[in-house]
């Protein structure tokens, strides 16, 4: 286990991670024992999400076209009907 004296150092640890090395560990004296493990984001879309699941599509344009015509409400409103005493 590697000792970490400085962010300088910990970023070279973070920068050279990929794919293939994708844990590290670490110690940073007066704080302890760490473990980093690099996590890819999917980069896929929703439009990739609507070809592998065509009712998707629909559920969007069926939602776009209640929110034009009024049927919507922001997130704010429900909570607006909350009052201190909801939560006792």
């Amino acid at each position: 286990m590697s000792k970490v004296l400085s962010s300088e150092e910990l970023m070279r640890y973070i920068n050279n991670m990929d794919r293939e090395n994708s844990v590290v560990q670490f110690s940073i004296p007066g704080k302890g024992r760490f473990t980093l493990v690099l996590q890819e984001e999917d980069d896929h879309s929703i439009e990739a999400d609507v070809k592998k699941q065509p009712q998707l599509e629909i559920m969007f344009k069926e939602s776009a076209e209640q929110y034009k015509n009024g049927h919507g409400i922001t997130t704010s409103d429900p909570l607006k009907s909350l009052s201190v005493k909801d939560f006792r």
